[in-house]
């Protein structure tokens, strides 16, 4: 089911289908499988919701503990991290996240971010160029690579 929802977002143009085919993508990783680790998730994005990082980033520290080869424990751990402002703990729990599944569109989307906040825009552009190969036609992707290829051209300067 996956594979198919990534092929056909691959191929996807119109942005109301984009979205439609990512938030099928989300729904399937969101589901665990597992009624309690179900629970966990949902409360450590509560959390995450509320704004509570420390509460978010303890919820997401236990479940994957409990189930480390979910990449999407990484991910919510990561997104913690990165609202909290802790971009280096952030990058590290996206490479997690990537290492578990690499088509992560939303890691990447947020690995771009925080590269191009840390200054880094060759490593953004490339990370961009990935999430291109998942999703040629993202809403404000190409906006996003010329910035960044710009950026580059007069010296990388932020």
């Amino acid at each position: 089911m996956l594979d198919n929802l990534f092929a056909q977002l691959r191929v996807a143009t119109a942005p109301a289908e984009i979205e439609a085919l990512q938030n099928g993508i989300w729904q399937v990783w969101l589901a665990t499988g597992d009624a309690a680790l179900d629970k966990q998730l949902e409360a450590g994005m509560r959390a995450l919701q509320a704004a509570d990082f420390t509460r978010a980033i303890g919820v997401f520290d236990e479940l994957i503990a409990a189930a480390p080869h979910l990449a999407e424990g990484w991910n919510k751990r990561a997104t913690a991290y990165y609202q909290r402002g802790d971009y280096r703990a952030s990058l590290a729990d996206i490479a997690e996240t990537l290492r578990r599944e690499p088509r992560h569109f939303g890691a990447l989307w947020g690995q771009a971010a925080i590269l191009r906040q840390l200054a880094d825009p060759r490593r953004a552009l490339r990370t961009l160029k990935q999430l291109e190969t998942l999703c040629p036609h993202l809403p404000g992707l190409r906006e996003q690579q010329l910035a960044l290829r710009e950026q580059l051209e007069d010296g990388g300067a932020f």
